[in-house]
């Protein structure tokens, strides 16, 4: 027998404004101009123009919905207005920030493979072997894993050892270092690549080929025993191999891709008075269509049985709403951003005047959330993706949130200022005696930190400082 019982749950639901509105705080100054750009083409009911006319033509349309009960002649899900390219299934998105357009770096290598005295099916595999190098410059795939693809996908039937024949030409191409399977093949052809026979660069060779994991670890003393040589020699080679590029994907002339910071906001100081500004990007001017409100409009004027208007009106009132809720979700992202950024400014007010790192207060995100009155996750949106420019300099929002820290007269300092004095102190350090991590947690406890050795070890790694034997140098 079968029991059928009722159950009664509270749950949330994320209204299309909503959603509209949180893919659109997420989106930095840069990429807002494009975003912009995308819905006008997708929606012919937005355009650009003054905010009076906006609210005029906004009226006009819902005058009108309010007479008609539009609902009835709508088949489709009321959400469909909102929906837009890319919004899926409502999840947040990571969407790539734009950068400056040039030639890709396998672009640039199949040119310098036209200079080769190659045949077409020499060619069809030095492409195959160009389109397997990765952003940094590397091949990591096994030229087996090649070969087969050659085989399968080309009907290309070739061998390891030409392959590596072709590779080898490969790597004589600019960038020095291109192509190589890992750190020391790529260090190799550098430097064999400078066609230089000193003897430094002949010492750096042999450190490369015979002692490259002594070198990476830093374990000179084994070096000297093993090569013979005197700490001069070996210093000048290790700055050499030093010199050398280990991501030769990311730095040819003309491929860097370059992508320029622009500020979500302005902070200008006037005699001690700070003045913020949103980026004159952040407001841009929208409205309805005139001729899609009009085209609305001229529904009361026909014959309400005429199944094909009934279509149409369906189709405009879906893109005058979704240009309405477009332009309500840019104006409460004007707000949102100007009432968090206001809240951090005063939150760290004595910073703002003069820059000085040591004034930063510990502050996290649900300080700033309490303040605005705003979820944490509004705060979060805003911190993880603008930026601000200062006096100073341009600092993205995040830089502003740390922990605290206690010192010994009791009170809380920012991490930041904690992390300043422990870069300080490694910067000051006798680098053929690198401090420890328990040595560094002394000193900042002298300072007046009360920090633990792990904590110490957390922050260098944060600073992207190594370990004090890979600090270590000669």
């Amino acid at each position: 027998m079968q029991n059928l019982s009722l159950i009664q749950t509270l749950g949330q639901k994320l209204s299309p404004q909503q959603i509209q509105f949180i893919k659109l705080l997420q989106v930095p100054t840069v990429e807002l101009e494009a975003r912009i750009k995308e819905e006008m083409e997708i929606n012919p009911a937005l355009e650009e123009g003054k905010e009076e006319q906006v609210d005029e033509q906004t009226e006009e349309v819902e005058e009108a919905s309010e007479e008609l009960d539009i609902d009835d002649y709508l088949n489709e899900d009321d959400y469909a207005g909102y929906k837009m390219q890319g919004d899926g299934n409502g999840q947040e998105e990571e969407r790539e920030m734009p950068i400056s357009s040039g030639s890709s770096l396998q672009e640039q290598l199949i040119m310098q493979l036209g200079f080769e005295k190659l045949d077409e099916r020499q060619t069809q595999i030095g492409i195959q072997l160009i389109g397997s190098i990765e952003a940094d410059g590397y091949i990591r795939r096994d030229l087996e894993a090649i070969m087969n693809d050659l085989a399968f996908s080309q009907n290309v039937e070739t061998t390891e050892e030409e392959l590596e024949e072709i590779l080898y030409r490969i790597q004589t191409f600019d960038p020095p270092g291109i192509a190589a399977r890992n750190l020391k093949e790529c260090l190799l052809i550098q430097l064999e690549k400078r066609d230089d026979h000193s003897e430094e660069s002949v010492l750096a060779q042999k450190i490369v080929s015979s002692c490259f994991e002594e070198f990476t670890k830093k374990h000179y003393d084994k070096i000297l025993k093993k090569l013979g040589v005197d700490d001069d020699q070996l210093k000048c080679a290790v700055q050499l191999i030093t010199k050398l590029n280990p991501k030769p994907g990311g730095v040819t002339d003309g491929l860097v891709k370059t992508q320029y910071l622009m500020p979500d906001f302005i902070l200008t100081n006037t005699d001690g008075k700070l003045d913020l500004t949103l980026n004159a990007r952040n407001a841009p001017e929208l409205r309805i269509s005139r001729s899609y409100a009009d085209m609305f409009q001229s529904y009361h004027k026909s014959d309400k049985k005429d199944k094909k208007l009934k279509e149409t009106v369906s189709f405009v009132k879906q893109k005058l709403d979704s240009a309405k809720w477009f332009i309500d979700a840019i104006r409460q992202r004007q707000n949102t951003l100007l009432n968090t950024m206001n809240a951090i400014i005063k939150y760290q007010y004595d910073f703002f005047l003069d820059g000085d790192e040591s004034k930063l207060r510990p502050m996290i995100l649900k300080d700033i959330a309490e303040i605005i009155s705003m979820d944490i996750s509004t705060v979060s949106r805003v911190a993880n993706s603008k930026s601000i420019q200062t006096e100073f300099g341009i600092y993205p929002l995040k830089y502003f949130f740390s922990e605290g820290i206690a010192t010994d007269s009791g009170e809380d300092v920012s991490s930041r200022e904690v992390k300043q004095k422990l870069k300080n102190h490694i910067e000051a350090e006798d680098k053929s005696k690198p401090l420890s991590d328990d040595k560094l947690e002394k000193l900042l406890k002298a300072d007046g930190y009360n920090i633990a050795r792990r904590t110490v070890a957390k922050y260098r790694e944060q600073l992207n400082l190594p370990v004090a034997r890979l600090r270590k140098e000669l």
